[in-house]
């Protein structure tokens, strides 16, 4: 069993930053992949990015690709994503989740986080 605790969400005006972070903990030795994914209020649950084991292979959604940068550090059990101009549509909750490979679908993700709320000001 993988645990998966997201922090680093919080409040920011438009054109800031952010960065999220995901801690694992559990079966660690597992060569996991992650994703983040995010869903706002009414509405499904979105692909974000995601990133190998070994961080050779990230993918990217068309609608953050160039803002978003995800990377991690499996000394630390962390996979963040770093969050730059922020737009007021960036606004949901963001889940961190683990899977065998680094795709864009969430059913291919069996372990999630809780999840951390991002709110982008106008």
């Amino acid at each position: 069993q993988v645990q998966l605790v997201e922090s680093g969400g919080g409040l920011v005006q438009a054109g800031g930053s952010l960065r999220l972070s995901c801690v694992t903990s559990g079966r660690t030795r597992i060569n996991f992949a992650r994703g983040w994914f995010r869903q706002a209020p009414g509405k499904e649950r979105e692909f974000v990015a995601a990133i190998s084991w070994t961080g050779s292979t990230t993918v990217y959604a068309d609608s953050v690709k160039g803002r978003f940068t995800i990377s991690r550090d499996n000394a630390k059990n962390t996979v963040y994503l770093q969050m730059n101009s922020l737009e007021p549509e960036d606004t949901a909750v963001y889940y961190c989740a683990a899977s065998l490979s680094p795709t864009r679908s969430q059913y291919d993700y069996n372990s999630w986080g809780q999840g951390t709320q991002v709110t982008v000001s106008s």
